[in-house]
């Protein structure tokens, strides 16, 4: 048999149900761990840097990724389960403590337990039922299934992400699942495919992917640390950066640092488009393992 048939015959198939929750568990954290690892991010915390944060580093991160690998191997499997939302949901409140006891009490990854966490769990649903790679945006219209529960779980009124929401009459990341992700469908993948697909690396092609959604995006944020203004300043920011040329940009690397100052000096951080590119690329990632 030729490699290339073997390859095809591997390919297609089925993969246990332990294994394909293991590997798709940490490729969520490995998605999260690439996410962090990207230099080129205004406002957020990366390897070299705390971006407009005061009160975490990157080694706070990786404490919240060590607790957070069990988690995500729980989801993926309970996905394979059929497991109620209730369930994935109690998953979730798991995760959070588990993420403030290690970080003590400092948020790195609520978001990403949502989002990330859904997607995971559906990614293994689809992929142990098919028995085949689902497309991201198949496992993006499968977390739809959930959209009633979505609608009717309970929510934390005093959280800033909440807060902000009822403040100013916007939706986030609940409306996003309950939709399919539209934001991952029609903005975050096609910009990181099309980097990829011109030869771009992996810091390039998810620092543009990320200015793609920080121009798109109503950041909770960014309207939480810097209000209406703050998030209208950071979408001009990216949108001219793009506008420019984007990663095409000989010197795109000094342009953004630059942004980032500016950023830093209002105190913005576009956690929730961070989010967004951590599950763009897990999505990306495992169409290929």
């Amino acid at each position: 048999m030729s490699a290339q048939l073997q390859a095809m015959c591997v390919a297609d198939t089925p993969m246990p149900s332990r294994e394909a929750a293991y590997r798709l568990g940490r490729l969520a954290v490995s998605a999260l761990h690439a996410e962090l690892a990207c230099a080129s991010k205004p406002g957020l915390v990366t390897p070299f840097d705390s971006g407009s944060h005061t009160d975490m580093d990157a080694s706070t991160f990786v404490r919240s990724l060590f607790a957070l690998r069990g988690y995500f191997v729980a989801l993926a499997q309970a996905g394979i389960d059929h497991a109620s939302f209730e369930r994935l949901r109690q998953l979730g409140i798991e995760a959070e403590a588990a993420m403030l006891r290690a970080t003590c009490g400092i948020n790195t990854h609520r978001g990403a337990i949502f989002s990330l966490g859904l997607l995971t769990a559906q990614a293994a649903r689809l992929r142990v039922a098919h028995g085949r790679r689902p497309t991201a945006e198949e496992i993006c219209d499968g977390v739809r299934m959930w959209r009633d529960a979505l609608q009717a779980a309970p929510v934390n009124p005093q959280s800033n992400g909440q807060r902000v929401r009822a403040q100013y009459r916007i939706s986030g990341v609940r409306e996003q699942a309950a939709a399919g992700y539209p934001l991952l469908r029609e903005i975050a993948l096609p910009a990181l495919r099309s980097a990829l697909d011109g030869g771009a690396t992996r810091e390039a092609a998810l620092a543009q992917t990320l200015m793609q959604l920080i121009a798109a995006v109503d950041d909770l944020n960014l309207l939480h640390r810097g209000g209406p203004d703050g998030l209208a300043f950071a979408k001009a920011q990216a949108a001219a950066f793009l506008a420019d040329g984007g990663i095409a940009q000989p010197q795109w690397r000094v342009r953004l640092h630059a942004i980032g100052r500016q950023f830093v000096a209002r105190r913005l951080s576009p956690g929730g488009s961070a989010d967004l590119l951590a599950c763009a690329w897990f999505l990306h990632r495992q169409e290929m393992v």
